[in-house]
């Protein structure tokens, strides 16, 4: 599995004008279900995501995890998008491969896994899988992270 992760703050996302999740501030997780990805992988990415230590802490390091601000702010929480195009292949032509991206039936059974995992530590908000959504944040650093659950990045 692959995420990218952004520290964020007032993030939200919509699907039809709706707005389906919301946070004040935290991180926003866009999460991209790999063939061949399992349960383990949904629980590495999860255990990784909400453990990185990419927030301030008193000195102003990043030395702070989502967890550790979780439980100091109420509004703090994760907001996760299932995006398929992180596993696009663009070496050859110009038109991604989405080869490498799990069938909907199954990508939908570890993103919400990787949900179940994370919601085990911090709050967490969700767009709505294989739905065409509006996402709006501002990148908060800006701080971007790349994680994938096989290292290979």
């Amino acid at each position: 599995m692959r995420a990218v992760v952004q520290r964020a703050i007032d993030a939200s996302v919509t699907v039809d004008g709706c707005a389906v999740g919301r946070i004040a501030n935290g991180l926003i997780v866009y999460v991209g279900v790999a063939l061949g990805d399992g349960p383990a992988d949904a629980d590495y990415l999860a255990d990784k995501v909400v453990n990185l230590r990419i927030f301030p802490d008193e000195s102003g390091r990043m030395n702070r995890s989502l967890v550790d601000r979780y439980g100091d702010d109420p509004d703090t929480g994760l907001l996760a998008i299932s995006q398929f195009t992180l596993l696009a292949d663009t070496r050859k032509g110009r038109r991604p491969s989405y080869n490498a991206a799990e069938s909907p039936e199954r990508a939908v059974v570890l993103f919400d896994r990787f949900v179940s995992e994370a919601s085990r530590r911090v709050r967490v908000e969700t767009g709505r899988f294989g739905e065409h959504m509006h996402v709006a944040y501002v990148n908060d650093g800006p701080v971007t992270i790349l994680v994938d659950s096989r290292r290979e990045f």
